[in-house]
Parts: structure tokens; sequence; C-alpha cells
């Protein structure tokens, strides 16, 4: 991944986030929800727990169908949930 920088051509201190999940909706127009799965250790019972977020993802040519792995990155706010972009398609749905 490229590091990116400000118009002043330093670093940017805190790069944007990327996640990997997979589209579970694509009803809306340009505009796409993915399921992003996190495994976390369970503090108490140290048991390996997974925590599922739904990231609202701008799809500009509707072009993503439901079972496609994507990966994502943050942007700004596009609308009132969006906040993500579709970096690459990882693998498509059968």
């Amino acid at each position: 991944m490229a590091e990116e920088t400000t118009a002043t051509g330093e670093a940017r201190p805190n790069p944007r986030k990327v996640r990997e999940g997979t589209v579970v909706s694509n009803s809306m127009d340009k505009t796409a929800v993915v399921a992003v799965v996190d495994r976390v250790r369970h503090p108490r019972y140290n048991k390996t727990v997974q925590r599922t977020s739904k990231l609202y993802v701008h799809d500009e040519t509707n072009d993503l169908n439901v079972g496609d792995k994507v990966r994502v990155q943050e942007t700004r706010p596009l609308s009132k949930l969006k906040r993500w972009r579709i970096v690459d398609v990882l693998e498509r749905a059968r």
C-alpha cells in the first residue's frame, strides 16, 4: 500500500484504514453494504469471538454482487452513513 502524502509533501501521520469483507447487500444505487468480521479474544474467557460490523461502501459503477469479497478503504463522508470506498474486488461470487 502506498503511503499517502499531503499537499505539502509530508507523509500523513494516520493512514486511512483498509478492511476486507463480504458484500451482503447491493440493492441501493451506488452503495453496497459490506460485512467485516473481526476476531477478538474475550477478556475473561480467552475464547475467540467473531464480531461483525456493517460498512456502507460507495460503488460508483454498481458492479458489486452479493457474496463478492472486497477490500475497502476509509474516505471522507459521502452521505449520512457512507464513509468507505471500494479499493478492489478480491473474489467474485459464484
